[in-house]
């Protein structure tokens, strides 16, 4: 595999768990913004395709998961959520996703409170492209003067 390959790969793959990684990536390996921001959206959208598909089950198991090992199934955190659920729905979990949530975590709260599979793609594409531009210029413009600060 070529250098250049593997500079995209890992923007990609950043992406798909943890978004803001994928603009620090890009930077990191000296991509142009417009190549990191395809792919920080491809990255995302990627995982909201694979978790809208599997995210029942994928709930089913973390619910298992979580009663054998006794914690509370309505901890601070799944509160916040659905109290942004039912305040917002599925344009305030996408909106929130990439910057609070991550593309996994988002994506399975998504489906499994009940929303399609086109309104979860619609509203996540649309948000992976506008917080991946807005956070890739940041990271590109500002990102040498956290530099400097740090």
């Amino acid at each position: 595999m070529s250098v250049e390959v593997l500079k995209y790969l890992t923007v990609y793959l950043v992406s798909m768990v943890k978004f803001i990684g994928g603009p620090l990536a890009g930077v990191a390996a000296g991509l142009s913004y417009m190549e990191s921001v395809l792919l920080t959206a491809a990255g995302m959208m990627t995982t909201v395709v694979i978790f809208s598909v599997v995210g029942q089950a994928f709930s089913k198991w973390w619910s298992a998961r979580q009663r054998a090992q006794r914690k509370p199934v309505f901890s601070k955190r799944s509160r916040r959520i659905v109290k942004v659920w039912r305040s917002y729905g599925v344009i305030g979990v996408a909106f929130l996703t990439p910057v609070i949530f991550s593309p996994i975590l988002g994506t399975v709260v998504v489906a499994v409170f009940g929303a399609s599979r086109k309104q979860i793609f619609i509203h996540m594409l649309w948000s992976a492209i506008v917080w991946s531009a807005i956070l890739n210029l940041m990271v590109f413009e500002f990102g040498d003067l956290a530099g400097q600060w740090f």
